[in-house]
């Protein structure tokens, strides 16, 4: 089936979709969660293909992000169910205003209408994105890179099963069937069709989208993520802050990219850095993390020197760029100039230092004393996440199902005329 014809059936669904009841919804949501559950081992079959054709073309980083197996398709299942459990954000009227004349002016929540999200590698995006679209009483267009296809496209077919179970029209959810470029061009320039466009990938795709896009557009998911080694900082408690952030998941938007350290705590830290990301790791058989080094740290640990591009680089990959700095205030400077305004940290114990950075660090998640990697609409309790928004208009930060709103003003009158 062509683009274009996917997105004929995906407007002809709006309706259908807009006038769900929450019950209705839910029902349908419970059967998508089961049909997957019960279509796993088709699932694994189309992702073990996927994993395959891409070996060697891909990072081993990239792969694992790909892979599914049976506990993160039972998780992907979960995550449908939680949805379930959070209330329904459309049609509650948000703010009532009445007119001197006697109108009743209602600021009221509605669906977008059709959203369309391209993603890249990330199979579980496609019930995520279908999840919270249907929740929301939005149609939903996905378009999946062609690594993940085969993955996508078996989830997808698990899905519509659910949705026919439930008297609810599959059109719900559709998945473009062409993997070139120019279904992603359709996509951008298909104004007839599609309310909202979410990118959710790498800056290669975002950039394209903003770029040429003439559809309204989301910027997510590029996380250039910083974090600032205060000289007042607990150094045991960064040390474990920083390992996770860096190496639990260093494919994933919300993984820690450069490390800015204070000089006062330069030459205690440093050395147990190296020791806990690189010595012990290659010690216990495990990935170690290239440190990209400021000229001020290779003078005091052994690494790779860092290269013009290493503080502006997302690595997605075991590799952390580190640069010592004079204190808070160069901390801010360089992550105004270096941040993709995605999750930035501090670790301190000085207050004033801590409320500083989150006043004055401009993104969409700042931490005190925690991991980036909690920026996750799971972790917000959102149930999960259409992608995090690095934008300010109209949502930011991880997007749910209120961010997949919009709203209209519903006028009351009994005659009135002006």
């Amino acid at each position: 089936m062509t683009t274009i014809e996917i997105l004929q059936n995906a407007k002809s669904a709006k309706r259908e979709i807009a006038n769900l009841s929450e019950n209705q919804k839910n029902e349908a949501l419970k059967c998508m969660a089961n049909s997957i559950l019960q279509n796993t081992q088709n699932i694994l079959k189309a992702n073990e293909q996927d994993v395959l054709n891409a070996q060697g073309k891909i990072s081993p980083v990239m792969i694992d992000r790909l892979k599914l197996t049976e506990q993160r398709i039972s998780a992907m299942a979960s995550s449908i169910l939680e949805v379930c459990t959070l209330s329904d954000p459309v049609y509650n009227v948000i703010e009532t205003y009445e007119h001197k004349n006697g109108l009743i002016i209602e600021k009221t929540c509605v669906p977008l209408g059709v959203v369309a999200i391209i993603y890249e590698s990330r199979p579980n995006v496609t019930a995520d994105a279908a999840t919270l679209c249907l929740k929301s009483s939005n149609v939903c267009v996905l378009r999946v890179g062609k690594e993940a296809y085969l993955s996508a496209k078996a989830i997808v077919d698990a899905m519509r099963q659910g949705l026919e179970q439930c008297n609810v029209t599959k059109n719900a959810i559709s998945l473009i069937e062409d993997t070139t470029r120019e279904s992603a061009y359709e996509l951008m320039t298909a104004t007839d069709y599609i309310d909202l466009l979410i990118p959710r990938g790498g800056k290669g795709l975002i950039d394209a989208c903003v770029q040429n896009a003439k559809v309204p557009v989301i910027q997510t998911g590029t996380g250039i993520c910083h974090m600032f080694i205060d000289e007042s900082a607990n150094l045991d408690m960064a040390l474990t802050i920083i390992n996770n952030a860096k190496t639990s998941r260093p494919s994933v938007c919300n993984a820690l990219e450069v490390l800015l350290v204070h000089k006062n705590v330069a030459t205690t830290l440093l050395p147990r850095l190296k020791e806990v990301l690189v010595d012990n790791k290659i010690k216990n058989g495990l990935n170690a993390v290239e440190l990209r080094l400021c000229e001020k740290s290779a003078k005091i640990i052994d690494g790779t020197v860092a290269g013009e591009l290493d503080f502006d680089t997302e690595f997605l990959d075991y590799i952390l760029a580190v640069k010592i700095v004079d204190g808070i205030d160069e901390a801010i400077s360089h992550i105004s100039k270096h941040s993709t305004h995605h999750s930035e940290s501090i670790i301190t114990n000085n207050n004033d230092n801590a409320k500083a950075f989150t006043l004055n660090v401009d993104s969409t998640s700042v931490y005190v004393n925690a991991s980036t990697r909690f920026t996750d609409g799971g972790e917000f309790g959102l149930g999960c996440e259409m992608g995090i928004s690095t934008q300010k208009l109209h949502a930011r930060g991880p997007m749910g199902i209120k961010e997949l709103t919009t709203y209209k003003y519903i006028i009351k009158g009994n005659g009135q005329i002006r």
